[in-house]
């Protein structure tokens, strides 16, 4: 065997490397060799042949972050460099927030015509392989896996409307689902604070989770409430998952508003619970005390129905806005811990930076008033990010050994098309804030755990079973980072800033970060669901059911 690896050629050697392999195991020394797109070799490579041998002089070597939020389905068909997930580390993304890239309607081309106008973006794709043929095109940094919104479906199927499914409307969109899952799709999402996914009732989502379930998909899930009515939203995902024998994963779990704050230690009992009854159920977090979504949030689900200009309509109602802004107030909400980030009408764009109780008076308006005509005057693009969580609740959830991470941020860059666009930090340093701030400095937990939460946790969750660890015959999507140097270095006053101490980034066996910088490379690919490990020639080891390696 020694022989035959020394008369190897490999494509790249990376040497004198600190591996953590992602299972949470400590590190070792050894080095790691790629063939194509796969992980080749690893051990002691000191004499074999190489195209290329890259000395790492101690870094750590892991495999490429799995970001289980991303949102960047339209964005790199627009800007494929992903540059803000590349260089901190992110080589695979699942995106679909219970909306989609497919089924794709002329209601849903619609309804996302102010982005696609702005970016110069056509829709020219119907279903998830039109879709994967488009992003095969565009050739992006990093891969994407892709679910197939419930939001999405019903939108195709019923339109925007507060309406429920009749049976041969609800067949329509089971077979919907079905096709996205036949088609390379790992499950079925909700966004259900959103419209119209909001309007779903859970059996509509157990009908349809049970075609995902059928298929070998999971269910992931942005609860109904993140604030008071959390623990019910959490006991409606579990009877999602029980009834339609499928996991779920919760995405960015937290306690929203400053009235929840110390509640994560029972909302992490209430999931360990579930978990202990045999409901197949984790969760993910990012890194952060605010989270970030659209300002038209705010506003009640009866003034979302019919789509943006029925919304957009409503709140230029005179009639209306005494019952608008009377709901808004009792749902409550905080103006000065709601930062503009972004907003496509310049006019709105003025705002972007400042706080909403800030523009209020720089419009010479009550800020509830502020909100409903920001919302109509950009049409519910603005961005927004909400201080609403403690650092408490944060670290009792990263402390949870089932939460892994997320972003829920399209990528981004500091120059291209979307240079002068807002953003959260989040989008650009979460993982090196992991990685720093919460392994090195307050010690939650070791730096290979950190690194297990963002690499073998999501890869097994969504069954991505050829990545996540370093393993010979598994996908050559490696990073490579200093342990002592990384940080983030990206602030809510800042937030477009790359993070310190990552060095090297391969994707599918391509160097797309060396020293620090990105190459020209641009290997990464749709990642289609394949329902089990012996699709892809992979077995279980003996050491456990997440240790896999190639069938003989």
């Amino acid at each position: 065997m020694i022989a035959l690896v020394a008369a190897a050629v490999f494509d790249l050697v990376l040497s004198n490397a600190r591996v953590i392999d992602g299972t949470g195991a400590p590190w070792f020394r050894a080095d790691v060799a790629v063939r194509g797109t796969r992980i080749a070799a690893i051990g002691d490579l000191h004499k074999a042949r190489a195209r290329r041998r890259i000395d790492l002089h101690g870094l750590a070597l892991c495999p490429g972050f799995i970001d289980l939020l991303g949102q960047s389905e339209m964005e790199v068909l627009v800007d494929p460099r992903a540059e803000s997930k590349i260089r901190q580390g992110i080589t695979t993304e699942l995106t679909g927030e219970g909306v989609s890239p497919a089924p794709m309607t002329p209601g849903w081309i619609k309804e996302n015509e102010d982005f696609l106008r702005k970016f110069k973006l056509k829709v020219d794709w119907k279903d998830l392989t039109g879709y994967f043929r488009r992003l095969r095109k565009a050739r992006p940094a990093m891969n994407l896996a892709i679910l197939v919104g419930a939001a999405q479906v019903r939108g195709a199927v019923l339109g925007f409307d507060d309406v429920q499914p009749t049976p041969p409307q609800l067949e329509r969109m089971k077979k919907l689902v079905a096709q996205a899952m036949d088609q390379g799709a790992f499950g079925l999402s909700t966004g259900l604070i959103y419209q119209p996914g909001s309007f779903a009732k859970t059996d509509e989502i157990v009908a349809l989770a049970q075609v995902a379930s059928a298929r070998g998909g999971i269910y992931a899930t942005h609860l109904r409430s993140e604030g008071k009515r959390i623990l019910e939203a959490l006991d409606e995902a579990f009877t999602i998952a029980q009834k339609a024998h499928i996991p779920v994963e919760i995405w960015h779990l937290k306690a929203g508003g400053r009235g929840q704050w110390g509640m994560m230690k029972d909302i992490i009992a209430r999931i360990v619970a579930a978990r202990a009854a045999g409901v197949d159920v984790t969760a993910d977090v990012y890194p952060y005390i605010a989270s970030a979504n659209r300002l038209s949030a705010n506003l009640p689900d009866w003034v979302h129905e019919g789509g943006t200009d029925a919304m957009v309509a409503r709140l230029r109602d005179p009639a209306l806005r005494p019952r608008i802004l009377k709901e808004v107030h009792e749902e409550g909400f905080a103006p000065d811990d709601i930062l503009l980030l972004s907003a496509v009408a310049p006019e709105a764009r003025r705002y972007t930076g400042k706080r909403l109780s800030q523009a209020a008076r720089e419009m010479g308006k009550p800020p509830d008033e502020a909100l409903l005509d920001l919302v109509a005057l950009d049409r519910g693009n603005v961005g927004v990010a909400r201080f609403g969580m403690s650092e408490d609740d944060l670290q009792t959830a990263l402390r949870a050994s089932f939460v892994a991470m997320d972003t829920d941020f399209a990528a981004r860059g500091i120059d291209g098309p979307f240079a002068a666009e807002g953003a959260h930090p989040r989008a650009f340093a979460t993982t090196a804030r992991i990685l720093g701030r919460y392994a090195r400095e307050l010690k939650l937990f070791p730096v290979e755990e950190a690194v297990r939460r963002m690499t073998s946790l999501p890869a097994r969750r969504i069954g991505l079973w050829d990545r996540g660890l370093v393993r010979a015959g598994f996908a050559a999507d490696l990073v490579a980072f200093d342990p002592d140097r990384v940080a983030d270095t990206a602030t809510f006053e800042d937030p477009k800033r790359y993070p310190d101490g990552f060095e090297l980034v391969v994707v599918n066996g391509k160097l797309v970060l060396e020293g620090g910088k990105r190459t020209r490379e641009r290997p990464g690919m749709p990642l289609l669901h394949r329902p089990d490990a012996a699709a892809f020639g992979l077995r279980p080891a003996p050491g456990g059911p997440g240790d896999l390696r190639p069938r003989p």
